[in-house]
C-alpha cells in the first residue's frame, strides 16, 4: 500500500510536523513499508490463538506488606541540609520575596 503525497501531508498535519519535501518523500516510503508489513500480518490465520492481554505469565513482584520497626528519626535526618526539633528545616517559599539572582 503506497501512501500518496496528500496522505503524508495529512499525517504530518495531524502530528503537527513541518516537513521538507525530502522528508515527505522519505516518510512516504517508510510509512508505506510499515503499512505493507501490517497488511502481511493481517493475512495470518490466528483463529486457533486465544486472545491474551500479555504473553508473559502474571506474577506479583511486590514484597509482602508486613509491619516492621520504623527507621530511626536520626537516620532519616542524617543527610538533611538542615533540621530543627526532629523535623526537616526548609526555606520558606510562600509570602517571601525571592532573592535577586546574582550573575557570575
Amino acid at each position: 500500500m503506497r501512501l500518496t503525497r496528500e496522505e503524508v501531508d495529512h499525517i504530518a498535519e495531524l502530528a503537527k510536523l513541518a516537513l521538507t519535501e525530502e522528508e515527505k518523500e522519505r516518510f512516504a516510503e517508510q510509512l508505506s513499508a510499515v503499512l505493507e508489513y501490517a497488511a502481511r500480518l493481517q493475512e495470518l490465520d490466528t483463529e486457533a490463538i486465544p486472545p491474551t492481554a500479555t504473553v508473559l505469565p502474571l506474577r506479583n513482584v511486590m514484597r509482602p506488606d508486613e509491619p516492621r520497626p520504623p527507621t530511626p528519626r536520626e537516620d532519616i535526618l542524617a543527610n538533611a541540609p538542615a533540621a530543627e526539633e526532629g523535623c526537616f528545616l526548609v526555606q520558606a517559599v510562600w509570602g517571601v520575596e525571592p532573592e535577586p539572582e546574582v550573575e557570575p
